[in-house]
Formats: C-alpha cells, sequence, structure tokens
C-alpha cells in the first residue's frame, strides 16, 4: 500500500497498521454511506483512530478516497500462463472482478467525476493508480519478447508510448463495459477484447462460408 503526502513533513512516523485500517475503513463506508456521505469523521471512528490522524496523512475525502480504491488495484498480478493471450484475458477478469466490487465502482466513479475541475486530483489519480498499473503492461510486454511472441521495441520513447496505448485500451474497455454500460465482463467478453488487441478488427471477421 502506498499513500502519499508531502515530503519533508514533520511528525511522527507513520504507522502501517493505521493506513490499512484507515483506508479499509474508508471503503466499508462507501459501501454502506456512498460517496455523498461519507466523511472523514466517519472513516475515523470506523477505524479507531483520531480525525487528526486522517488529516496529517490525507488532505481531504477526494484523496482519501483515490488510495483506498489504489489499494485495491494493487492486488492485480499478471498471471504467467504460457502465452501472451491468456496472461492478458487472466488479468483483465481479475480487473473485471475489482470493478464489480462496490466499493470500487462507487469510489473510482466519484474521484473521476470530481476531478474533472480539480487539477491536482487527476494527478493524484494518475500516479497512484494509472502509472502504478502500466508494471502489468510492461511486465508483460518483456514476459511475451522473451518468449518470442513479440518483436523488441528498441526505441524508448515508441515504446513508452506503446505502453500508454495499450493500457488505455484495456483499461477504458473494462471500465466502459462494467461500469457505463453495465455490460458482463465475463470469459466470452475478455476473448473477444484479447483477440482484437492482438491481432486488430480484421481478425474478428470471419469470412464467409464458401458457397456449395
Amino acid at each position: 500500500m502506498r499513500s502519499s503526502t508531502p515530503a519533508g513533513r514533520a511528525g511522527r512516523p507513520r504507522s502501517a497498521a493505521a493506513d490499512t485500517a484507515i483506508l479499509a475503513a474508508t471503503r466499508a463506508a462507501l459501501v454502506d454511506l456512498g460517496w455523498s456521505k461519507l466523511t472523514l469523521g466517519d472513516v475515523a471512528t470506523r477505524a479507531g483512530v483520531a480525525k487528526t490522524t486522517l488529516y496529517r496523512r490525507w488532505a481531504g475525502k477526494n484523496e482519501l478516497v483515490v488510495d483506498a480504491v489504489a489499494e485495491l488495484f494493487d492486488e492485480l498480478e499478471l498471471p504467467d500462463s504460457g502465452s501472451l493471450a491468456a496472461d492478458i484475458e487472466g488479468v483483465v477478469l481479475q480487473f473485471a472482478t475489482i470493478l464489480a466490487r462496490p466499493e470500487a465502482a462507487s469510489g473510482l466513479m466519484a474521484v473521476v467525476a470530481e476531478s474533472t475541475r480539480d487539477g491536482a486530483l487527476r494527478e493524484r489519480i494518475r500516479t497512484s493508480i494509472v502509472e502504478r498499473q502500466k508494471r502489468l503492461v510492461l511486465e508483460g510486454r518483456a514476459r511475451a519478447e522473451a518468449r518470442g511472441e513479440l518483436p523488441p521495441e528498441p526505441d524508448a520513447g515508441q515504446a513508452g508510448r506503446t505502453v500508454d496505448l495499450i493500457f488505455d485500451l484495456v483499461a477504458g474497455a473494462v471500465v466502459h463495459r462494467t461500469l457505463v454500460s453495465a455490460g458482463a465482463a465475463d470469459e466470452e467478453w475478455v476473448r473477444d477484447l484479447s483477440r482484437v488487441l492482438l491481432t486488430g478488427l480484421a481478425g474478428t471477421v470471419q469470412e464467409p462460408a464458401a458457397p456449395r
């Protein structure tokens, strides 16, 4: 778990146990109360800490919820399933499962909405969630190159843009599917997504059967 506070702030050392309790209490409050009714006071009571403890760690509710949701996404692991397609399908199914949790769905949607008018919050989402989870794309690409499934990408700038694009495609598709269109990100859908990523749209079009 990684929570951000201003560098060099004086005071007592952070308690990892307190941080864990606070973030868990935040997720529980999201489920019970919803975004609009959640307060730092309620979170402090649930976590068994003083309200000042929260303010020493987080500037307000927005930042606290981002970190509480980010901790859920830190559970993601890229499986080593023997092929790039299977690895993609495995991690996407994990991602969809996390997004199906009420605390993840309500928390993520709320902070994304708030970030449209708060540049600092948008940056926190980027650093705490997006940039941290790009590790999965980097790991998957390195593994696929080692297997000979993908060619190396020697240009560092282009490699970085490719990582960004892959992450945007996968995360955007899964978030839209589960939270916007409320469709099932089941194994069939995930296989279709993986096929589009690996072969492009041409790979999803079946040739008509030849006339007999």
